[in-house]
């Protein structure tokens, strides 16, 4: 069986200037031949002490306080214990956990990114949102509360699983993960709520040759004009 890894943290506010003071992980585990047996493993989670103050600004997100993570260990040593029997790590928005835990040369999957991919049909593709939408089996004395590592963790553990029993392949998702996200709709201008597939070609060439639009819009567009085409 494949053991993958998922992963949550809480921090200080946003990386490269803060720190981790939570860290929750669920193990995934897949047999690649038959997603039929992808079954929840082992899970667990501590707090971090970030060295630094917890910011109220962070601190209304996760309500995690100083004199918590006080006698905490730090998030290095907990990264020393989550790398070791991990095959392939995940997150959802992968980015930011990378961001504080690069994990070797372990391969990555982004939930967020696969989940656009499988499901761009979605009302929206934060966990919580395709928690429900997609009804997940979800132990609520486990999957609360929201913004807490271990739960997040545990919720997104759970939506790889039905990634997975829905299709998308371990190694198409490592390599969706490799890759800027496809995005499901447009979020701007004039178009704004429709369908990439619905917008004609010269927008499309517009978007690529506009050197302002992110990564995730231009690679969208590139997309979508090779389809039209």
């Amino acid at each position: 069986m494949t053991i993958i890894r998922v992963l949550d943290f809480e921090s200080t506010g946003l990386p490269p200037d803060a720190a981790v003071c939570e860290v929750g992980w669920q193990d995934v585990l897949a047999d690649p031949q038959d997603a039929g047996q992808t079954i929840l493993g082992n899970g667990s989670g501590s707090l971090a002490n970030p060295g630094r103050p917890i910011p109220p600004e962070a601190r209304a997100v996760h309500h995690i306080g100083d004199a918590e993570v006080a006698d905490a260990p730090s998030a290095t040593a907990i990264f020393e214990v989550i790398m070791n029997g991990a095959d392939i790590f995940a997150a959802h928005h992968a980015a930011f956990e990378q961001a504080f835990f690069g994990g070797g040369e372990v391969p990555w999957i982004c939930t967020l990114k696969a989940a656009r991919r499988v499901w761009p049909e979605a009302p929206g593709h934060g966990n919580q949102v395709l928690r429900y939408w997609r009804t997940l089996p979800a132990d609520p004395t486990l999957a609360m509360p929201a913004h807490r590592a271990f739960p997040d963790a545990y919720v997104t553990a759970l939506l790889l699983r039905d990634l997975i029993l829905s299709g998308a392949t371990i190694a198409n998702m490592i390599q969706w993960t490799k890759e800027p996200s496809l995005l499901p709709r447009v979020t701007f201008g004039k178009y704004r709520g429709k369908e990439w597939s619905d917008l004609p070609v010269d927008y499309l060439t517009w978007i690529v040759g506009k050197s302002d639009m992110d990564e995730d819009t231009k690679f969208t567009a590139r997309h979508h004009l090779r389809k039209a085409q």
